[in-house]
This record gives structure tokens, C-alpha cells and sequence, in this order.
């Protein structure tokens, strides 16, 4: 049994640590339940952040002791993301737009420190994450029914699908008991959403996390679950590619169109534009090692290109990154970049895992394992978008990355705390 509120540090007691506690709960439900629904995205969550930071700055302070070793390396990891960003702009001359998006992983350490002093349940980051799946299908549904080609709603379509799978992840492996048809009519929303979408650089994050569900669950042998799981993939696989509408809304025949258009020696289609941009930011890397171009000039590299030297005005010589996420940080950082980027991913991931062993689970879920796999799904979907170059996946991570590193630590000190008892 779980110890009482009081019982962990830096509990809120009293009416004002009360009243940011519950706007803790508010802020784990609206994170996910509004990222997608609504065009000021992660807004609300960062009002109620701060609210209930000012609220009960005392208990984030004595929550320092409780962060312990997982917080400290997080932070030292915000730091290396913002020094090499400073010095991006120092030798480059850049504005700090320009880094912007990294300079939000400051929030990390304090959103971590935010959940262990306020201990927000759980359960109010799985409803947000059902909510805004079932709420983004829908509004996705009713885009595409008015005459859109794909689903975009706020952003566009690539990221609409990146934050869709991250929500599952969040529903699946946040979970609580007994809550299975909840999850399935969730996962479904998810699914459909993705197809609307038109994106196909999430179906290696799709197909991660149901391997990975399929082998967490107890429920008779290995190899049921994976006799199950082919049978899903079969029966979603043949839908695909029988139904013309759905062949057509997933782009499969686009797909096949690209690549010949690739072995013709065009590049000027989905596909070979990604494969361009991969040769380019390999040459790149290879002429400048050590710095890169700078941070969000990879349309600078383009340059090398013939057709964007001779046609300015050229579309696929201005989509500002590398729609990769190696190729964008080698390009733009260099060798430093991509160790960066290894640690980006790296050290949460090596984090999480440390979490997990503590927290006391015999099953891979909770907190800790939603972490290691939202890292694992933006590494796969990195495979084809540059995660860290559009505002709302890279704030979504670092927010999310803290959000679960805190509730992690919390419920290791809940499983010592009934062990010591």
C-alpha cells in the first residue's frame, strides 16, 4: 500500500500548498487533453506551471533533496543543450529565435522538481492523454470531411501524427487498472488520426509500441501475444492496402510514385526531397565538422544544391531543416551536435530505465517505462522529421520528459516508503 500524501516530502498541506496541488492535477490533465485541440497548444499547461510554482515556491525548493541523482543529471543535460546553443549564436552571429526551440529544455529540472513537491496523480496525465485523443479524431474527422487532403488542425501533418503517437504511448503505459476498453477505444482514436494525417514516419513508433505492449502484457505465453500482435498487423496491413480510400489517404501510392521518380533521378517528390536533404547534410557534415552551419540554417546547406542556387524561389529548398534528426544536428552542429543529440535522447532514456528498476513494478509500466518509450518514439520518428526544429514536438519532449522523470521519482519513494513500512 501506497504511503499517505503526508508521508512523502514536501507534501502540500494547508490551503495555499492545497490549491497548487490541485493545479498541478489541472496542468497534468490540460498537457495532453489540449496540445493538439486548441492553437495555443501548450499555453495552458505553462500558465498553470507557473501558477503553482508561485503558489508553493517552499516545497519545489525542499523537493531538491527528493530530485536527487535522476534531476541532477537532467540538468546538466539542459545545460550542454544551451551552451552549445550560445555558442552556436556566438559563432554564427545568430539571434536567439534561431535557438529557441532549445533553449526550453531550462524547464526540465523544474518541472521534475514542480512534480515531486506537488505530487499530482497520474491518472489526470492518462485522462488528458484519452481526451485528446478522442477529441483530436474527432476534429481531425470533421477537417478532412470539410475537404482537406490531410489532417492538420493547429500545426501541420507530420507533427500531428508525432503528438498523436506520443499520446498513446502516455495511454497505454500510464494506464490504470482494469481500464482496457478505455485504452482500446483510445488507441483506435489514435490510429485513425494517423491515417487522416496522411503520415507514414510514425508507423516505426506504431509498430514499436505495440511490440512492446504485446510482450508487457501477462496473458498466457510469448507466444500468444505475438501471434496476436501478427494478427492485428495482418488485419491492419490488409485494410490498408485493399481499401482505395485508405491506401490513398495513407499516400502508399505517392509512395510507390516517389520512389520511381527517385530511380529517374528526380528529386522533387516527398521522398527523394528526403533523400536530398540526407546527401546534403552528410556533405555538409563532412565540410564542416566541428560547427556545423549553425542552428536552424540548414536551408543554407540546401545552397550546394543546383536547383536551389538557380531557382531561389525553389519549395523544397526552403522547409528549414532536415527532416531528419542525425542530419539536422550534424549539419547545423557538427560533431559536437551529434553527441549532443545522443545525450538528448541518451540520457533520459539511460534515466528512465534507472527509474523503472526502482520503482517497484514486475510489469512494464508506469511512469518510468512511458518515458523510455516516448524516447524511443521520437528517436523513430526522428528517423523522418527533425523533432527539435518545430516548436511543438520540441517542447512537448522536454515537458513530458520532466513531467515522467518526476512522477517516477515519486513512485520509487512510494515503493521504499510501504517497503520501510
Amino acid at each position: 500500500m501506497n504511503p499517505a500524501a503526508g508521508d512523502l516530502p514536501g507534501a502540500p498541506v494547508g490551503g495555499r500548498q492545497r490549491a497548487a496541488h490541485w493545479l498541478a492535477q489541472i496542468g497534468l490533465f490540460c498537457l495532453p487533453a489540449l496540445v493538439l485541440t486548441v492553437p495555443i497548444n501548450l499555453l495552458p499547461y505553462g500558465l498553470l506551471l507557473l501558477a503553482s510554482t508561485l503558489l508553493a515556491p517552499e516545497l519545489l525548493w525542499r523537493a531538491r533533496h527528493m530530485g536527487g541523482q535522476p534531476v541532477k543529471v537532467l540538468t546538466w543535460l539542459m545545460l550542454a543543450v544551451l551552451a552549445l546553443g550560445l555558442l552556436s549564436v556566438l559563432l554564427f552571429e545568430q539571434g536567439l529565435r534561431d535557438v529557441d526551440n532549445r533553449s526550453r529544455f531550462v524547464v526540465i529540472p523544474w518541472i521534475a522538481l514542480w512534480v515531486c513537491a506537488l505530487r499530482p496523480d497520474l491518472r489526470w496525465l492518462w485522462r488528458g492523454a484519452l481526451a485528446g485523443l478522442l477529441v483530436t479524431f474527432a476534429m481531425s474527422l470533421w477537417q478532412v470531411l470539410q475537404g482537406a487532403p490531410r489532417a492538420e488542425l493547429f500545426t501541420n501533418a507530420i507533427v500531428l501524427a508525432d503528438i498523436v503517437m506520443v499520446l498513446m504511448v502516455l495511454l497505454v503505459f500510464c494506464r490504470p487498472s482494469r481500464r482496457w476498453s478505455l485504452v482500446i477505444v483510445g488507441m483506435a482514436a489514435g490510429c485513425g488520426t494517423i491515417v487522416l494525417t496522411g503520415s507514414r514516419g510514425v508507423f516505426a513508433a506504431l509498430l514499436a509500441l505495440l511490440v512492446v505492449l504485446a510482450l508487457s502484457l501477462r496473458w498466457r505465453t510469448g507466444t500468444a501475444r505475438l501471434s496476436v500482435l501478427a494478427g492485428m498487423l495482418a488485419i491492419g496491413a490488409t485494410l490498408l492496402l485493399s481499401v482505395p480510400e485508405l491506401r490513398h489517404q495513407v499516400r502508399l501510392s505517392e509512395l510507390h510514385s516517389d520512389m520511381q521518380r527517385m530511380e529517374q533521378g528526380d528529386s522533387d517528390s516527398s521522398a527523394g526531397a528526403r533523400v536530398e536533404r540526407l546527401q546534403v547534410a552528410w556533405d555538409t557534415f563532412l565540410d564542416h565538422p566541428l560547427v556545423g552551419v549553425g542552428i536552424g540554417h540548414f536551408d543554407d546547406a540546401m545552397q550546394r544544391v543546383p536547383v536551389c542556387r538557380e531557382n531561389p524561389d525553389e519549395q523544397r529548398c526552403h522547409l528549414g531543416h532536415a527532416h531528419n534528426d542525425v542530419a539536422e544536428w550534424a549539419a547545423t552542429q557538427g560533431m559536437p551536435g551529434l553527441l549532443l543529440l545522443l545525450a538528448v535522447y541518451g540520457v533520459p532514456l539511460w534515466v528512465f530505465v534507472r527509474l523503472h528498476r526502482r520503482s517497484g513494478r514486475s510489469t512494464f509500466r508506469g511512469p518510468a517505462a512511458a518515458g523510455i518509450m516516448i524516447v524511443t518514439t521520437y528517436v523513430l520518428c526522428g528517423l523522418t522529421q527533425s523533432m527539435f526544429a518545430h516548436q511543438m514536438t520540441a517542447s512537448f519532449y522536454v515537458t513530458i520528459v520532466g513531467l515522467l522523470a518526476g512522477l517516477s521519482i515519486l513512485e520509487g519513494a512510494r515503493h521504499r516508503g510501504a517497503n520501510a513500512g
